[in-house]
């Protein structure tokens, strides 16, 4: 399921034991557990995904169903600074896709990864509901409206500090 495997601490394996009891153990659960082990480790590689199924029961691959299903879920680590860009049709249309390749240039990275240095990770996502303020860039929960390619390095320079 995971490109790397990691192995879990025992205070991790403690942890995600006590998200699930917190939630009873219930089959049912299964999303808001996943959303309480992201808020917690940041991602959900396979090792977290294995023990959630054991305690709630649940296959190991309607697990992994799951969490490759929505795309709130991660499997990758993301960076100190998650970067997404919208995407949607109204921010294509206005030059997302130019925003993007001046994030992927400028960072040296490509969509889906993070820097080396683990400060910036690259996404794109569907829609933010900001159409009049197109092209949309989120970084963690700072919002960019009107962003052009010419504006990325003044972006990444306020968290370059």
């Amino acid at each position: 399921m995971s490109e790397t495997k990691i192995k879990l601490k025992e205070k991790d394996v403690a942890k995600i034991v006590e998200i699930c009891g917190f939630f009873g153990n219930e089959p049912g659960e299964l999303i808001n557990v996943l959303h309480k082990c992201q808020g917690e480790f940041g991602y959900l590689p396979a090792e977290v995904q294995e023990v959630v199924s054991d305690n709630l029961n649940v296959a190991l691959a309607k697990v992994y169903g799951v969490v490759t299903f929505y795309s709130f879920f991660t499997m990758k680590p993301k960076g100190k600074h998650p970067i997404s860009i919208c995407t949607g049709t109204a921010c294509y249309v206005r030059g997302a896709e130019n925003v993007m390749e001046e994030f992927e240039k400028e960072l040296g990275i490509k969509q889906g990864e993070t820097t080396a240095d683990g400060k910036f990770s690259l996404s794109s996502l569907r829609c933010v509901g900001a159409c009049g303020l197109a092209p949309v860039v989120l970084v963690g929960e700072k919002t960019y409206g009107r962003v052009a390619a010419d504006g990325v390095k003044e972006i990444l320079a306020e968290y370059e500090a």
